[in-house]
């Protein structure tokens, strides 16, 4: 599904590092996660494996959880967070598995 917003096509089931058109407003999320302190931030393929749960899930809505309103890519690169619907959990120690 596509929205127009003036001249910009957009996924509605899109993170928000994929949304075209709208780079410089989601820059700053996207610096905040890479700055995040290695001890509270996930490993790169776990980050990436939380995403892509997220991706599949009908409650991502530009860049956002429906069910709970975070950003799904700051949720996911934390540790200690997890999916309100447990569909992945929290790690304890980076090896934090997904419940499909």
């Amino acid at each position: 599904m596509e929205q127009d917003f003036g001249t910009n096509y957009r996924c509605r089931k899109c993170l928000t590092r994929d949304m075209a058109g709208l780079e410089d407003y989601f820059r700053s999320l996207r610096e905040y996660i890479a700055n995040l302190n290695e001890e509270i931030r996930v490993p790169a393929a776990l980050y990436e494996e939380r995403l892509a749960v997220c991706r599949q899930c009908d409650l991502l809505l530009d860049g956002m959880c429906r069910s709970c309103g975070c950003y799904v890519e700051l949720r996911a690169a934390v540790a200690k967070r997890a999916c309100p619907w447990d569909k992945w959990v929290a790690a304890e120690d980076g090896t934090a598995q997904s419940r499909q």
